[in-house]
């Protein structure tokens, strides 16, 4: 199917029981409703409620998140500590008070001691801004207060005396494929597919929104874009954007001339290893070596641009990474993967995409997933590998199901070649793992080699950001 169909594509009709979802291309707007304002929302009806920080990497959404929260206060006040006159604020303080007079006088508000929400954005650019945010705690209890920052993390410690404890966090990601079908319109679906209950009669519909999904990624510009003009190519922009974005960061942060050189070059080759195992010594065919690209890969990590994904080759929880061993790189995004590593067209011509790209799209696209809805900002990603000399077996991702470790697995194909998975389920306890693919949920009963008798969920990749829920609902 060639890249311009979708662009000429004025309605799309999906049929989900007794009603059908039209939607009309020319309708959209710029704007991703984001799930994670319910979180926002139950903050803010807490009694002993603290300053919430939004962690999470730049263009991700924070600011436009704050600023539809904002819509539910009577008094919605917003500083950019990009700006130098905001900063001023800060920077001669000498009473809550007086700062408190000053920030609704630059936002032309009428100060009233109700229910206000202050957005302190970039708050990384003022370190007496951070160190202030215990005294809206402890003298402000009637001001909302929401700070948001990006590569912050790489300065705590060495710019930044961080107010441990008075602080709330939550983390933003990409949109998932829930907010990404709301974008596209599709709002039933979204409904069904959040409660997964998606029928198998429009199950070839869903799966065709998924490939769009992971082709597009979850950049919010990206999404709202593609809603709006069905155009991939056009998206080309947004990235370009994004990219040398990320890049000004590392110009701005890097705290060396070396490190510097060392992640404009995992910046501009690493992308093409998404999804892999990698080893830091002369990474990327450069001559770096292993401690310096490991420094520079963990500031980075910092600034939610990737995650290092280690192994783990036990079988009960809790789950620890076993650092000393490679890990797998997972990118911020799979749509700027997709667009940096020039491998669009690839995944567009596929049926299947875990056909595509080795496999390495479908896979990434799902971890992006299992991470998609979860806030907590330390949450990590894990695979299993066998723990045994010149052993190659490995599941690509595993989760924790209330007190057990849940292998998944992102393959088609027969139950035959899931050797890995067989050898994980020969040790565990419980009867459960996940295929992740591209046909519809099914439950099959598999035994092993061994003869371990187990219950394989196979799961369509549209439901991957769903995987706890889904099954205390299936099981």
């Amino acid at each position: 199917m060639p890249l311009f169909y979708y662009k000429y594509l004025l309605f799309l009709p999906l049929f989900y029981y007794k009603f059908t979802i039209f939607v009309p291309l020319f309708y959209y707007n710029r704007m991703v409703n984001r799930n994670i304002i319910n979180d926002l929302h139950e903050w803010s009806k807490r009694k002993k409620r603290k300053p919430l920080v939004l962690r999470g990497a730049r263009q991700v959404g924070k600011t436009t998140l704050v600023d539809e929260f904002g819509q539910s206060f009577s008094i919605y006040l917003k500083l950019n500590l990009e700006e130098p006159e905001h900063i001023q604020l800060f920077e001669s303080y000498k009473n809550m008070d007086t700062l408190l007079t000053g920030i609704y006088l630059v936002n032309g508000a009428e100060r009233k001691d109700v229910p206000t929400l202050l957005f302190i954005d970039e708050i990384q650019n003022s370190p007496l801004a951070v160190s202030l945010l215990r005294y809206f705690y402890e003298k402000t209890p009637w001001l909302y207060v929401i700070a948001a920052w990006s590569l912050l993390e790489s300065l705590i410690g060495r710019q930044i005396s961080f107010p441990v404890g008075r602080v709330e966090y939550l983390a933003v990601h990409p949109c998932s494929f829930n907010e990404f079908l709301g974008a596209m319109g599709n709002t039933e679906l979204q409904k069904a597919q959040r409660a997964g209950e998606i029928p198998d009669s429009i199950h070839p519909v869903t799966i065709n929104l998924f490939n769009q999904y992971a082709l597009v990624g979850g950049m919010p510009e990206a999404v709202a874009d593609y809603a709006e003009n069905k155009d991939i190519l056009a998206l080309g922009r947004i990235y370009n954007t994004l990219l040398s974005g990320y890049q000004d960061d590392t110009e701005k942060y890097a705290p060396t001339d070396s490190m510097r050189h060392i992640m404009r070059h995992i910046l501009k080759t690493g992308w093409n290893y998404a999804g892999q195992r990698i080893k830091f010594e002369r990474f990327g065919e450069s001559d770096y070596r292993s401690r310096e690209v490991g420094e520079a890969f963990r500031l980075l990590e910092k600034a939610m641009l990737l995650e290092m994904a280690y192994p783990y080759s036990g079988y009960q929880v809790p789950v620890i990474p076993e650092l000393k061993r490679s890990p797998k790189l997972l990118w911020l995004d799979t749509g700027i993967v997709n667009y940096v590593a020039g491998i669009q067209k690839e995944i567009f011509n596929v049926k299947d995409i875990a056909d595509a790209w080795r496999g390495k799209v479908a896979e990434h696209i799902v971890g992006q997933e299992i991470l998609s809805g979860n806030t907590d900002f330390f949450a990590k990603r894990n695979f299993w590998v066998r723990n045994a000399p010149t052993s190659k077996a490995e599941v690509d991702f595993i989760i924790q199901h209330d007190s057990q470790v849940i292998p998944v697995e992102v393959k088609s194909g027969h139950n035959s070649k899931l050797r890995s998975l067989h050898l994980f389920m020969d040790e565990v306890e419980h009867q459960t793992a996940i295929r992740i693919w591209s046909g519809t949920f099914s439950i099959d009963k598999v035994a092993t080699p061994k003869g371990k008798s187990f219950n394989l969920y196979n799961v369509p990749f549209y439901y991957a950001g769903i995987l706890d829920r889904l099954l205390n609902k299936v099981m």
